[in-house]
């Protein structure tokens, strides 16, 4: 649509031209509870008072919406046909201070952007929430939709009565006749304002902190989700985490939390892990947890609580001038998200799950065509929104516990406390944050910050090591290469470690260890000179740098006998983190990594690992295997997870690990019988509990194998009918061998808009089973031909969604990629934000026949 895709260039002249002073947004949702077309949209009232520094310029006001009513700028009405394009208002002639009301009919929304209306199937109660990154908050109301255009807002909702309504700012008042007015906030940008609307259960409790100055914090902290899952909601563990995450950035920002309150709202429908708006954060739903979970899941949910508590200083308070230096928020929450976790909660283990398993997704992005600088090239709206990837958030992370390493972690922080000081309230770009850690540190950043924010790629650290005839090292030195496309050679501080066992069949334990900085291709290690030859040497160490580690010919070896031996919990993660690069890569073959699996995987301590394992497991069966050989390694991987989960503690987190991996492994006869029988209650496992949450998760392998048909599933969701129940449902009905089912669920998620977008998500994930290649093969032009009309004709969340997750992934082989190349060079007029996704899609495809080929060239190992 003309106009929707902001581009840099015109928010920069926005943003010279105009200063924003106030925003005053009244929104009347009453007719969420009403059914037809008066349940579509909402009345939206919008005062934004601005002012001009070239009096008599033009300019523009963003909103989406079907139609305006009225709009007066200064006192002057403007005909709403003439001004207003569906995306835009004109502002034309503006004094130097303005007064814009916009008075507009806004939609709900079903795809999770703006203000959705979600209808909950158990009860009928609808429930309202907003989400607006990086600039939906124009569906809600008239705005200038950019970060730097800060300023207060106030708003008031008029909601049905007896709803709780909740803001940004604390409620001003008592509530009258459904109307709910709340306190003006800091100055903030539009994409972070928020509004939770509806019958939500609510719990309350208050976080307190006396400073050094004697000076006293109080912090309201309410915590809500649907009535329908009340009975599953653990907000005291909830509240725990966030008090603990509270302390912890006090005692390192020295900056009181700034914006009043602090509710925490798990929302249903939600696109995203969760959304810092100031004051009222949201969360997926998912994070409720309805049966039992691994500690690992408790340990995510304390990540993300803590990731967006760390945007309260790290993008709320100050906040990046434009979406190139989106990092400034991500990284820092999610490198802040993993150090509070260590250093404040329960989960200790919080690096080791970054690692193993936050880190492979920086891996992935990394590699792909579309990697890009972690401060990046953001050309307008649509880059922005595909720009929240793994390089933004886990790279620039890993990016920083590199740069902690550089300077220090004392100057790290003084210099994020500078920071927050001398901006607070305000936007800033890369060389406002160096500034002050330059200051700090006493280090010149310039040349650390070109070669690690401002170049893509990722290097390769290879240890070389000689030895003496008595088996002594005479010099051990790190190689260090880069890709042919990003020859960025970087300065990494990296720990080396050197293993061995103590006695014939001990543990691999570190008996020496050397910090150095590598520069340049190759740097000599002196420090491990003359030492007794290792069984394993271990570069990056204690995971210190963001690189692909490889390994010598002894110490991968060692690993291939011994991994399970390791007995440092990190050294293992980094040790299996490098290993699936290698596979990935197509430097091991997918045989070799599956048999590390069924070998050691079962000796894994931490619960996070394990669970990144089992999931890297099926990617290399799914992906990466021979095809002549695919049936028998999934038979070997389902036969060791039905070992280990019979040999797993009963009731413990690993043995629900390996249930859910055997479940999603099941194929033959005698699996999925035992399925069937764990589901009617026919067979047990000690201490395996197969609550509704596992139920569901049998039955999709059950019903993807024509076990379970649609009266079954019927009959499932009638046992919970619930919003998650009905998700399972979705997904296990289009999981179904069968060309109309098939047929169905394409024209379901493709041709129509009948879905919400958690329904399309659902359909997606059940239609693309990996064990119905030839049931799925003529859709592999059915996409080709759908994906332009679809980005075109949809939101762009919808849009990302069916071009992922319906590319046809399930056909790894040359006439996928040939189709792939075909669509990519007869549409180069296609949407950039269009082509990024299925050029990355296809190098993923890309990098599965090569690993396939590795695979097929390997012979059988023991």
């Amino acid at each position: 649509m003309p106009g929707e895709n902001l581009s840099r260039d015109e928010a920069q002249e926005r943003g010279r031209l105009l200063s924003v002073d106030a925003y005053d947004v009244a929104l009347d949702v009453r007719s969420a509870v009403a059914s037809g077309p008066e349940a579509e949209t909402f009345r939206s009232l919008t005062t934004l008072r601005f002012r001009c520094a070239e009096p008599g310029a033009s300019a523009f006001a963003d909103l989406l919406a079907p139609s305006v009513t009225s709009v007066t700028l200064n006192g002057r009405e403007l005909d709403p046909a003439e001004v207003f394009d569906g995306t835009r208002i004109t502002l034309d002639a503006l004094a130097a201070e303005n007064t814009l009301v916009v008075d507009a009919r806004c939609a709900y929304s079903r795809s999770g952007e703006g203000m959705h209306r979600f209808v909950d199937p158990e009860d009928g109660e609808v429930y309202l929430y907003t989400q607006y990154e990086p600039a939906d908050a124009r569906r809600v109301f008239a705005n200038f939709e950019q970060p730097d255009l800060k300023a207060p807002f106030t708003f008031e909702v008029t909601a049905p009565e007896g709803w709780l309504v909740l803001s940004n700012g604390a409620l001003d008042g008592e509530a009258e006749g459904g109307r709910h007015r709340f306190a003006t906030t800091e100055p903030i940008s539009t994409y972070i304002t928020a509004v939770v609307a509806g019958p939500y259960h609510y719990v309350c409790d208050v976080y307190r902190r006396t400073f050094e100055d004697g000076t006293e914090l109080e912090v309201p902290l309410g915590a809500l989700c649907r009535k329908g899952l009340a009975k599953h909601f653990d907000a005291d563990e909830i509240f725990t985490v966030t008090k603990q995450g509270l302390d912890f950035f006090h005692d390192h920002f020295d900056f009181p939390y700034p914006f009043g309150k602090y509710d925490q709202a798990f929302v249903p429908e939600y696109n995203l892990g969760a959304m810092e708006n100031p004051g009222c954060v949201t969360f997926r739903e998912e994070f409720i947890f309805r049966g039992k979970v691994t500690e690992a899941s408790y340990e995510r949910r304390a990540n993300v609580i803590l990731h967006e508590m760390a945007h309260m200083w790290f993008g709320d308070l100050v906040t990046m001038q434009w979406w190139d230096d989106l990092w400034l928020k991500e990284s820092y929450a999610d490198f802040m998200g993993a150090f509070a976790q260590v250093g404040a909660t329960r989960f200790a283990d919080g690096w080791i799950t970054f690692a193993n398993r936050r880190k492979s997704w920086a891996y992935h992005a990394d590699q792909l065509p579309s990697t890009h600088p972690v401060t990046a090239d953001i050309r307008d709206l649509e880059d922005a929104k595909l720009n929240f990837d793994g390089i933004t958030y886990a790279k620039g992370a890993a990016v920083l516990k590199q740069l902690v390493a550089y300077v220090g972690q004392d100057a790290f922080l003084e210099g994020a406390r500078r920071y927050f000081k001398r901006h607070a309230y305000g936007n800033t770009r890369l060389t406002d944050l160096l500034a002050a850690l330059e200051e700090t540190s006493g280090r010149d950043l310039a040349s650390w910050s070109r070669s690690w924010l401002e170049t893509a790629g990722v290097n390769s650290l290879t240890p070389q090591v000689t030895y003496d005839a008595q088996d002594r090292i005479t010099e051990l030195s790190i190689l260090q290469e880069a890709a042919p496309s990003h020859p960025q050679l970087r300065v990494h501080r990296v720990a080396v470690g050197l293993y061995r066992r103590q006695g014939a069949d001990a543990a691999l334990v570190r008996y020496a260890r050397a910090e150095v900085d590598v520069d340049g291709p190759r740097t000599a290690v002196p420090e491990l000179a003359g030492l007794e030859r290792p069984e394993l040497v271990l570069v990056n160490d204690e995971d210190l740098t963001y690189a692909k580690v490889r390994f010598d010919e002894g110490s991968l070896a060692t690993l291939r006998a011994r991994l399970g031996d390791l007995a440092d919990p990190m050294a293992r993660a980094v040790c299996w983190a490098a290993l699936w690069g290698l596979t990935r890569d197509g430097l091991m073959p997918a045989r070799d990594y599956l048999g590390l699996v069924r070998r050691f995987a079962g000796r894994e301590t931490g619960i996070g690992v394990l669970q990144s394992l089992h999931g890297q497991a099926q990617t290399a069966l799914e992906l990466y295997s021979a095809p002549d050989r695919r049936e028998q390694a999934a038979r070997e991987l389902a036969e060791a997870a039905l070992h280990e989960l019979r040999l797993a503690e009963p009731g413990s987190g690993h043995q629900l690990a390996w249930a859910r991996h055997f479940i999603a492994l099941a194929a033959a006869p005698d699996e999925l019988q035992l399925l069937q029988g764990l589901l009617d209650g026919t067979a047990k496992i000690d201490g395996l509990d197969v609550d509704q949450e596992l139920r569901w998760t049998i039955l999709e392998p059950l019903a993807a194998h024509g076990v379970a048909d649609e009266s079954v599933l019927n009959a499932e969701l009638a046992r919970d009918n619930t919003a998650s129940g009905k998700r399972h449902q979705v997904r296990c009905l289009a999981a179904r061998p069968s060309a109309e089912v098939k047929a169905a669920a394409w024209e379901q998620a493709v041709e129509s808009d009948v879905l919400s977008n958690a329904l399309v998500e659902a359909t997606n994930a059940g239609f693309a089973q990996f064990g119905q290649r030839e049931l799925l093969a003529p859709y592999r032009p059915r996409y080709f031909a759908a994906i332009e009309r679809v980005w075109r004709e949809r939101s762009i969340e919808i849009g990302m969604e069916v071009v992922r997750a319906l590319f046809p992934a399930w056909l790894v082989e040359q006439e996928t990629l040939d189709a792939a190349d075909g669509w990519l060079d007869g549409h180069p007029q296609a949407a950039p934000a269009l082509r990024r996704l299925v050029l990355e899609k296809r190098d993923d495809l890309a990098r599965a026949l090569r690993a396939q080929a590795c695979d097929e060239a390997a012979g059988p190992r023991p």
